[in-house]
């Protein structure tokens, strides 16, 4: 892997972080009354959010393979997730403590570290079996779904027939999907040398539009808390 390898990768992130935080914008706004209520159920915000955190995913399984497909690099690879795993376990304390009723409690962070365990089990199978579980398991989230599955500690899986009542929820199925595809990818990429077609000169404007996506873990985390604060600040001094 090269410097200029990464910076692509790098700047992928920074646009599923601008397509993250738009919504958010929006779904803030919301929140405080100055766009109608449902406005983010409209088809465009509604898969918009769900692209946005598929990219995520995707990449996810990606940076894997990257990180990993030459061999497990396991002190690396435990240092991420632990991080990953406390971050999410943040999200979970902080969103209860202000939301106790639509807490986050599988959101995108508690997606991408199960994921991340997953993708290490199938990391030596063929790209293409694992693009297929993906895809399969991407196609059973509309089929599998049954009331048995209602149970609060297995909505986790994604296979209930009833709403989750959370601000986000981005559980098993189908979102193991995204990153399994991923990772088939970083699979499927090596052996065309698709990586030497697609690098990118390393330049200071590309290293800035990188920079965010360096640093997504942090920006994820106080993003909303800066938006929140800012939206509040702003319909305060305008009441």
């Amino acid at each position: 892997m090269t410097q200029t390898r990464l910076l692509g990768l790098d700047i992928a992130r920074s646009l599923a972080l601008l397509g993250m935080v738009a919504f958010h914008i929006v779904f803030d706004l919301q929140m405080f009354g100055h766009v109608p209520f449902g406005t983010t159920l409209h088809p465009f915000f509604y898969w918009h959010a769900r692209l946005v955190a598929g990219s995520f995913l995707f990449l996810a399984g990606l940076s894997l393979w990257l990180a990993h497909g030459a061999g497990i690099r396991w002190p690396a690879f435990w240092r991420r997730w632990i991080r990953l795993a406390a971050a999410a376990a943040l999200v979970t304390i902080a969103t209860y403590a202000a939301l106790p009723d639509y807490f986050v409690y599988f959101g995108i962070l508690h997606s991408i570290a199960a994921s991340s365990l997953i993708g290490l089990m199938v990391l030596r199978l063929p790209a293409l079996a694992v693009a297929g579980l993906g895809a399969a398991i991407m196609a059973s989230s509309y089929i599998l779904p049954d009331p048995a599955l209602n149970a609060p500690l297995l909505r986790f899986l994604g296979l209930a027939t009833e709403p989750a009542m959370t601000v986000d929820f981005e559980p098993l199925f189908p979102w193991v999907g995204p990153f399994l595809l991923g990772l088939a990818m970083g699979k499927l990429a090596d052996p065309y040398r698709l990586w030497a077609w697609l690098t990118l000169p390393d330049t200071p404007l590309l290293r800035r539009l990188a920079w965010p996506g360096q640093h997504s873990l942090a920006i994820y985390l106080v993003h909303q808390p800066v938006l929140i604060s800012l939206i509040w600040a702003g319909t305060a001094l305008s009441s």
